[in-house]
């Protein structure tokens, strides 16, 4: 969780947006941008749920756990 977000690959459970794959283009204290094929979706941290892959290990991380902005999520989570 203290990595950096942009352009990882990443599984969204979203109550919002459904289910889908995508790349992390963008991110926001409340907000990932995931491109998925030609389109950009804006997800909710708070209501989703990020399966990411992350040096051959799958992640499941609850939106709420990660809802700082990126700078400050990289200081504050040990």
């Amino acid at each position: 969780m203290r990595s950096e977000f942009i352009g990882m690959d990443v599984e969204i459970q979203s109550l919002g947006c459904g289910n889908f794959c995508g790349a992390i283009v963008d991110e926001s204290k409340n907000t990932l941008t995931i491109r998925k094929d030609s389109r950009e979706i804006t997800v909710p941290k708070s209501s989703s749920e990020f399966l990411f892959t992350y040096q051959g290990e799958s992640v499941l991380i609850h939106g709420s756990e990660i809802q700082y902005r990126p700078e400050d999520r990289i200081k504050k989570i040990r």
